[in-house]
């Protein structure tokens, strides 16, 4: 099958695709007019790529699923290696999600703090949303 015939089946991109092929985890041949042919197993395989990055793995986390990508891949047994790749990308967003949610704390303490609502609206300064024991450099003028 031409690459727009998968991108077509799989609802993914031909640059999605080409992407992929780079990434070694998928193939294709040439055929003599140069237009790459997959085989039919691409579309479970591509499938099974965007089930892991709707997920949240990377390309690079995919690899670790190479060899089952073929198949249905939530039917088998996971192996330890690609839970330890799942544990690992759960814990990168667990960082992010916490840093997140600080900033975001941070961010309404100082809306609270400086809204008109409030009465300490300084209107015009530099500091206005600064944190609260942020550390201040002078303002050059």
């Amino acid at each position: 099958m031409r690459i727009g015939e998968l991108a077509e089946a799989t609802g993914v991109t031909p640059r999605a695709l080409r992407h992929y092929e780079q990434a070694g985890l998928i193939t294709s041949r040439r055929l003599a007019n140069g237009y790459r042919d997959y085989p039919e197993s691409a579309v479970a395989r591509v499938r099974n790529l965007r089930l892991l990055l709707d997920f949240g793995l990377t390309l690079e986390d995919a690899e670790f699923f190479h060899g089952c990508l073929d198949g249905d891949l939530l039917a088998g047994p996971p192996s330890e290696a690609g839970l330890d790749v799942v544990r690992r990308r759960l814990d990168v967003l667990e960082q992010r999600i916490t840093a997140q949610l600080a900033q975001r704390d941070r961010l309404r303490d100082a809306l609270a703090r400086f809204s008109p609502e409030s009465g300490t609206t300084r209107r015009g300064s530099p500091r206005a949303l600064e944190p609260e024991g942020a550390p201040r450099q002078p303002v050059r003028r």
